[in-house]
């Protein structure tokens, strides 16, 4: 239901930040299609609000987000996965990521398979030093739909990527910390807010173009990256020395390179 995900704003230092709350703390904060929908509309409504400055991510009861609820996609036919529950999600998780606005995670508790890969969609994560970071997907016969995959390679590097999503197991806050999937740990929820309050401080002072500049620079730095991959790619196949290099292979030979 929409009231499982809820928008709140606030002042402070004169100007406003909002809150995304989810709020269904008697299913761990499990994902359904309703709160995925409604993450839509409120990441919509924030990208065309010029007054909020920051949006901080917060949840609820013991946990930050345990993932999709399987009674969602547990019965679902794969071109409901797929048309639906996957393409939908990440259409959510897509539009909280490239907010104009700078994004907190604040993961009082442990986030797990959709949990963490909505908490990705943040630019800033705190996590408190007893919650648990993972996406045990492959524990359940599928995979992390939303993206996370590619996320998690791209934060924190392939090898740890590959731990993460072939083990299944979650990792520590602090191990978390140790590999870059969150920049600050705390001992518990009150040293949360305090974190919090201290990042918001820093985001509301500074200039909002110039944020919003800076993530959007990022994200293209990203796709650049993969362009300009594919580009060399393909430039280097034309070239006489490629060739050459596939034939010396075949040929059990050395290969005579002539630049060209």
């Amino acid at each position: 239901m929409g009231h499982d995900v809820t928008l709140t704003r606030h002042q402070r230092l004169d100007r406003m930040y909002a809150e995304i709350w989810l709020q269904r703390p008697d299913k761990g904060n499990a994902l359904t299609m309703a709160m995925i929908e409604r993450l839509q509309v409120i990441g919509d409504e924030l990208a065309g609000d010029g007054a909020v400055r920051a949006v901080v991510i917060r949840a609820t009861g013991r946990f930050f987000c345990t993932g999709g609820d399987i009674a969602a996609w547990g019965g679902l036919t794969p071109h409901e996965m797929g048309q639906d529950w996957i393409v939908r999600g990440i259409a959510a998780f897509e539009r909280i990521r490239t907010l104009p606005q700078p994004v907190i995670a604040a993961l009082h508790g442990h986030a797990l398979g959709g949990g963490l890969e909505l908490a990705l969609a943040a630019d800033l994560r705190v996590a408190t030093a007893t919650a648990k970071l993972g996406v045990p997907e492959s524990t359940l016969g599928v995979i992390p739909g939303w993206l996370g995959t590619s996320r998690l390679a791209e934060l924190i590097g392939p090898a740890r990527a590959r731990h993460l999503l072939l083990l299944g197991a979650p990792i520590t806050a602090a191990q978390a910390l140790d590999w870059g999937l969150v920049t600050a740990v705390v001992d518990d929820a009150a040293a949360l807010e305090v974190q919090v309050e201290a990042w918001l401080d820093r985001l509301l002072a500074n200039a909002p173009v110039s944020m919003s500049l800076i993530k959007g620079i990022l994200d293209a730095g990203q796709s650049d990256r993969r362009y300009h991959h594919a580009s060399a790619a393909a430039h280097a196949v034309a070239t006489e020395d490629c060739r050459e290099g596939i034939r010396a292979f075949l040929e059990k030979r050395p290969p005579v390179f002539r630049n060209r």
